[in-house]
């Protein structure tokens, strides 16, 4: 279990503070308890909407997991009001779909991560774990760290191909790729 207590203002220890925006109860309930079992101490908050985020959440967040599909106002346009109220907190993008062009697009608008919601529990923990220890890659644009996605736009199309049922063959062949990179594609989705 993960010590929820990063170093604060003049080296005081505070909690973790996670944001959840999804419009499924169910969903929110269950990724709290599970934040909850592995960042013991957070403060976990919710909302149903960014705008009900932005009216309720409190000034400080270290984290915000994001729901793509939202009533209203989308997820992915939803980023920019984030951005707006809390420009640093690293967004973890979560979305029953995980097609290559919205997992392109949440990163090109500030996403840190972006996790399809079929993952394991164990996907979005780590998801959370690495923008919280602020790991990044190489950044998008001067002055912004931005996390490489769990999954590449390249391996969630091999990921939703393997998923229709598709050979490595057939997808090599679609992608205008070798079989190799199919087969490499594939391992790197499965570490």
């Amino acid at each position: 279990m993960r010590r929820a207590y990063p170093q604060g203002i003049f080296g005081v220890m505070t909690p973790y503070r996670i944001l959840l925006i999804d419009d499924h109860a169910l969903f929110r309930t269950g990724l709290r308890m599970v934040l909850g079992q592995h960042f013991a101490g957070a403060e976990i908050f919710e909302a149903a909407s960014a705008d009900a985020a932005l009216q309720a959440a409190p000034a400080r967040l270290d984290a915000v997991l994001l729901d793509v599909r939202l009533v209203g106002l989308s997820g992915l346009e939803s980023i920019a009001l984030i951005r707006r109220r809390w420009p640093r907190v690293p967004i973890v993008m979560l979305s029953g779909e995980d097609d290559p062009q919205t997992v392109r697009q949440a990163l090109e608008r500030g996403a840190a991560a972006f996790v399809p919601k079929a993952m394991p529990a164990e996907t979005i923990v780590e998801a959370v774990r690495r923008v919280l220890s602020g790991e990044s890659a190489a950044a998008a644009q001067p002055g912004a760290d931005v996390l490489p996605p769990l999954l590449t736009p390249r391996q969630c199309e091999v990921l939703d191909l393997l998923h229709r049922g598709w050979s490595n063959k057939l997808i090599a062949r679609q992608l205008a790729v070798s079989e190799n990179t199919v087969r490499r594609h594939v391992q790197d989705i499965l570490e």
